[in-house]
């Protein structure tokens, strides 16, 4: 059940993502957590770093309470991405870590203040920082979401793993010849749109 309260209500879709992105660690190797997946470099362990960055950032800073725990991927002379991928001295169980307490510090946060509390984002233009709790917090989770589905798309990539929860993963069942078949109609099917519209047979 999603609760009515307003808080519990952000709070409960700002921890499925949470915990989204944790899950899609489980069972794989180091490497296999840091490996870049695309050409821009989205790896699940950089997912998980960025976004224990997001938080500590909307959720701590902006409302006048900076994390205790320095960031050093975000300190000056730092790259532009270091907060989106792992060094090989960055452990894992360290990120895990980093992200749990982003977590107790952005609920901290939450619960100690009103919603339309004001805060001042450094990093946006002056005379335009201005950002109340509620509005932080969907941001924060809007961000938190997008990535959990970056991280849903890496980790099938890497050995096929999929779902949106343990306990829900929101997809059909079949075994490997079904999703072959099933993937062969949706290639059959996008080349035959390719086909028509080329031809001029589209409607």
């Amino acid at each position: 059940m999603i609760p009515a309260d307003p808080k519990a209500t952000l709070r409960f879709y700002l921890q499925s993502a949470r915990d989204a992105l944790l899950w899609k660690l489980e069972g794989l190797s180091e490497y296999d957590v840091r490996r870049p997946a695309t050409p821009t470099g989205t790896n699940l362990l950089g997912l998980v770093k960025h976004a224990a960055t997001v938080e500590l950032g909307y959720l701590g800073e902006v409302f006048g309470r900076p994390p205790e725990e320095p960031l050093p991927w975000m300190a000056d002379g730092a790259d532009a991405d270091a907060d989106m991928w792992a060094t090989a001295d960055e452990s894992r169980a360290y990120i895990v870590g980093v992200y749990r307490r982003a977590w107790a510090h952005a609920d901290a946060t939450i619960d100690a203040l009103a919603l339309d509390t004001v805060g001042k984002v450094p990093w946006w233009s002056e005379g335009r920082d201005e950002v109340t709790l509620h509005h932080a917090v969907i941001r924060v989770i809007a961000d938190a979401q997008r990535h959990a589905g970056h991280a849903d798309i890496v980790r099938e990539l890497t050995d096929g793993a999929v779902g949106m929860r343990e306990d829900n993963v929101g997809v059909p069942t079949g075994d490997a010849a079904e999703w072959e078949a099933y993937r062969e109609r949706l290639e059959h099917a996008a080349r035959e749109a390719g086909r028509r519209a080329t031809s001029g047979q589209s409607r």
